[in-house]
């Protein structure tokens, strides 16, 4: 790393911590040249994997327009940020932990269903009526009957 303040390229590091719950190190360094003293914060660098949507086209994944879509679905339920936060983040993990470049949109929809199912049914079938496009009553009732038919449903 090299010296912001003289751009000498040796430094040693004095301090490390972890920082943000583990998601960081904070480094205390020391110019070995001009002795000033300096922070630096590094994270992991994790790359989550490209959408592959229903037309073919690819996109980087949006976290914003997930985050968008719980909402929607949990408009009015009784539903911490913090769970969806929590359900947003697992999501992502199991994107990154699939190891690949890029997955298909249906996969990421059904991650989402999945988690709005333990958040609150009422959402769950919100979104599952849109994402599968129900197009009448009869679909609606057939997805709650699923989902009443379930074990460990409410």
């Amino acid at each position: 790393m090299h010296c912001p303040f003289c751009q000498a390229e040796d430094t040693r590091v004095i301090d490390s911590r972890l920082v943000a719950e583990g998601d960081q190190v904070r480094r205390r360094r020391e110019c070995l040249d001009c002795s000033e003293r300096y922070t630096t914060y590094e994270t992991a660098e994790l790359v989550l994997p490209r959408v592959i949507k229903q037309n073919g086209n690819r996109e980087p994944f949006d976290e914003a327009k997930m985050r968008a879509g719980f909402q929607r679905a949990l408009e009015k339920r009784p539903v911490s940020v913090e769970d969806i936060e929590a359900v947003i983040n697992h999501i992502k993990h199991a994107l990154r932990a699939t190891g690949e470049r890029e997955v298909a949109s249906i996969q990421v929809g059904e991650l989402v269903m999945e988690s709005l199912k333990q958040l609150d049914q009422v959402a769950y079938v919100r979104f599952a009526s849109v994402y599968r496009s129900f197009q009448d009553i009869a679909e609606f009732r057939d997805e709650i009957e699923r989902l009443e038919a379930e074990p460990g449903s409410e």
